[in-house]
């Protein structure tokens, strides 16, 4: 029998990592070769893409595409670790959060929509001379990262709760992939001057990916596994080749590239099977990966 390959959308419940929800999908589907496709917080949840079987070659393109997520932002305070789960830095006084419009607040917000530099939290996933970020900053190690570009391509936000010791802001953003909700609550909080930091977060949607997709990470079976075509068709541009083109890619053998076609593209099979994922180099296809 042939062992389980496919997509596996998940809607992430909290309190887990990415890998504890990777370690029990492969107690359930009962395979070892499982990869996640964008890490979420313990605390996050919502679309967490999982590559099955041979699958995992895709992943590296599958977590490119942008992500959207809802957030709920408490501003008046910061965190060491920029969430609810961290500890409590600085905190605003009353008299500033009370000076704080919506006039002001959405001017503050629309700094942020487009391209902008961002320095990630640091308790990210980001690797410092080998080493996480995250894994450093619960040594107590002093360091910086450095800031990187990414974009914001919608930011839409209302106030839901005004106290006198913090104010709540809902955001929906889409952002590329790479960008920190939680460096973004932060950085809001900073042009504000009064902190801020994330209280709740849910990824809505990943790449082609969205909550819609999802099914609840206990409920998972072989049967949710979306397959590698239809997931390619979501990812690339695809190109269906002939039967004596299929034999070819199979074989490794190099094959004329589509001139109408620009990028990395999927090849299908004559029965829209996956074959392969390729590039372009002098007018042929060179093979990324091929599914045989």
């Amino acid at each position: 029998m042939q062992a389980p390959r496919g997509f596996a959308v998940i809607d992430k419940p909290p309190g887990i990592t990415s890998h504890d929800a990777v370690a029990r999908a492969r107690r359930v589907l009962g395979i070892r070769r499982i990869g996640h496709g964008g890490t979420l917080d313990p605390m996050a949840t919502g679309v967490l893409i999982l590559g099955v079987g041979d699958a995992t070659r895709l992943l590296q393109w599958v977590s490119r595409g942008d992500k959207c997520y809802e957030a709920t932002v408490r501003l008046g305070s910061s965190t060491s670790t920029d969430d609810a789960e961290g500890e409590i830095l600085e905190v605003a006084s009353p008299d500033a959060l009370s000076h704080l419009t919506d006039a002001l607040i959405g001017a503050a917000i629309a700094r942020f929509h487009g391209s902008i530099m961002q320095v990630p939290s640091k308790v990210s996933a980001i690797k410092v001379d080998g080493v996480r970020a995250y894994a450093r900053a619960r040594t107590g190690e002093a360091f910086e990262l450095a800031p990187r570009p990414v974009t914001i391509s919608s930011i839409d936000w209302s106030v839901s709760a005004r106290m006198s010791d913090h104010i709540d802001i809902h955001l929906n953003v889409c952002c590329s992939s790479g960008t920190y909700v939680r460096a973004l609550a932060r950085d809001i909080g900073i042009a504000l001057g009064v902190g801020g930091h994330v209280t709740a977060l849910r990824r809505t949607r990943a790449g082609g990916f969205t909550l819609d997709d999802a099914v609840p990470l206990d409920a998972l079976t072989d049967s949710d596994l979306i397959p590698l075509a239809s997931v390619a068709k979501r990812v690339f541009p695809t190109i269906t080749v002939s039967p004596e083109i299929a034999v070819s890619v199979r074989h490794g053998r190099p094959i004329p590239w589509p001139p109408d076609v620009v990028g990395t593209a999927a090849l299908l099979a004559p029965d829209a099977s996956l074959l392969a994922v390729c590039h372009e180099v002098d007018g042929a296809a060179r093979y990324d990966c091929v599914f045989a």
